[in-house]
């Protein structure tokens, strides 16, 4: 669980600030624009590592170059009967190659699923023939998504 935010001091926010900004900074570039020493920085960086504050490095990649330029956020209610059975569910939507992120929800969804598609087809045998057909679904509805953007995380 995460801790109380308290706990991160200036220095920890303006690292994670500056690699949310440029994930691929090398430790040199980030210490000079957090203003603090090399090993400095790197200790910090490892602690924030450590303590779950930073997840994961990675590389947001645009699914168009795959051939799959079509992406949509689909809404997933699972029948009531279905309830103890979430976890292998999302495990095997996470799986499928279309699959981008799955949210699991409260609320009267039970999921958000993000996919990219190949095109209209290839997204309607998605939901049709894999999501809809699930014996754990009860309610599928997709919207399509014309442009994302991220946002910053803020104090």
């Amino acid at each position: 669980m995460p801790k109380d935010v308290r706990e991160l001091d200036d220095l920890d926010h303006r690292i994670v600030e500056a690699l949310r900004a440029e994930g691929r900074l090398a430790n040199n570039a980030l210490a000079e624009k957090v203003g603090v020493a090399a090993s400095t920085c790197l200790v910090r960086l490892r602690s924030l590592i450590d303590r779950g504050v930073i997840a994961g490095f990675h590389a947001e990649v645009d699914p168009a170059w795959f051939g799959r330029p079509i992406q949509a956020m689909i809404a997933v209610r699972l029948r009531a009967d279905a309830r103890g059975s979430i976890n292998e569910f999302s495990d095997r939507l996470a799986a499928m190659p279309e699959v981008l992120n799955v949210y699991f929800l409260a609320g009267a969804d039970d999921f958000h699923v993000h996919v990219a598609a190949r095109d209209s087809e290839d997204l309607r045998a998605f939901v049709v023939d894999k999501l809809s057909a699930a014996p754990e679904v009860a309610l599928t509805e997709t919207n399509l998504i014309f442009q994302h953007k991220r946002g910053q995380l803020a104090d």
